[in-house]
């Protein structure tokens, strides 16, 4: 303590940041533990005993002071908060460790393994991943968004066949449905072009781009299905629809100029090029994480 202000570390901002904070009386203290500037165990005790100093100094009503400060342990809601900030910055280990502490004090949150199958996913661990969506689909019956994830979950290890059910699952499931998720539609038809079966992606990703006419990588796919059926027009129109939603892409622009090329279109295909050049040396080209 500096006089009567308990100061920290504020935890919520490392490692990207260090900042101290001066909490000027319990009230102030007990909100940064209830908010989660101040974690782990030993240091919110640690500012819950300094908290009841500064009511003594203060005059403030012990008893009241203690409840106070006896009802600001954080709740499995304020760390799925804490965990989603994280997926935010792209720290998804940290994402992982609040999300796990989170579900083992409300296991039967779905939304919280949802969310967990998504980061272990966004890290590789497929694994893990497709233990929380099941884990995930066992409380939340015929959750599209899930089974989906479970597909791509499997696709990453290479299990194409529990991909391709899941998949169908989950656009079974919303076969009646005005309001369709398109994430099926375009995981499926990606994983056809994969397969070398370019035909078959088109059925999928044709009824993705009637769901979400606003979806570059539906428009993508769609393109590349085309260049490898040699249908080259149609690839053109879908490549241009995809870099019209999302010109900062690099990787449309790198698909498009050969595009351009095969049809004789050399000025476009070096604007094409030239663009993609520009445009990979300058971000990372990795793919936005689906939530």
């Amino acid at each position: 303590m500096e006089g009567r202000d308990v100061v920290v570390v504020n935890q919520s901002l490392l490692p990207h940041r260090f900042a101290i904070l001066k909490l000027r009386d319990h009230r102030q203290t007990a909100n940064a533990i209830k908010t989660m500037i101040v974690r782990g165990a030993g240091t919110i005790g640690a500012a819950a005993a300094y908290g009841m100093a500064q009511a003594y100094l203060e005059g403030t009503d012990l008893n009241e002071a203690h409840h106070t400060l006896l009802n600001t342990r954080p709740t499995a809601a304020d760390l799925k908060v804490v965990a989603f900030d994280y997926v935010l910055r792209g720290d998804y280990f940290d994402a992982d460790k609040w999300l796990t502490k989170m579900l083992e004090w409300a296991p039967n949150d779905s939304d919280g393994w949802y969310h967990l199958g998504r980061t272990k996913y966004t890290e590789n661990r497929f694994a893990e991943a497709i233990s929380a969506f099941q884990q995930c689909l066992k409380l939340d019956l015929k959750n599209v968004k899930a089974e989906d994830n479970l597909g791509l979950s499997f696709a990453g290890l290479g299990r194409n066949d529990e991909a391709t059910a899941a998949y169908q699952q989950a656009i079974a499931w919303q076969a009646q449905s005005t309001a369709k998720y398109p994430g099926p539609y375009i995981d499926i038809g990606n994983l056809l072009i994969d397969e070398n079966r370019p035909q078959d992606a088109l059925t999928f990703l044709l009824q993705a781009t009637e769901i979400a006419r606003g979806d570059s990588r539906a428009h993508e796919l769609l393109g590349k299905a085309y260049t490898r059926l040699e249908e080259l027009p149609k690839a053109q129109a879908e490549l241009e629809k995809a870099i019209e939603l999302s010109p900062q892409t690099p990787n449309l622009h790198c698909m498009l100029a050969p595009v351009y090329r095969k049809q004789g279109l050399a000025e476009k295909a070096k604007i094409e090029f030239d663009r993609c050049a520009a445009l990979a040396g300058s971000q990372s080209v990795s793919e936005t994480p689906r939530l």
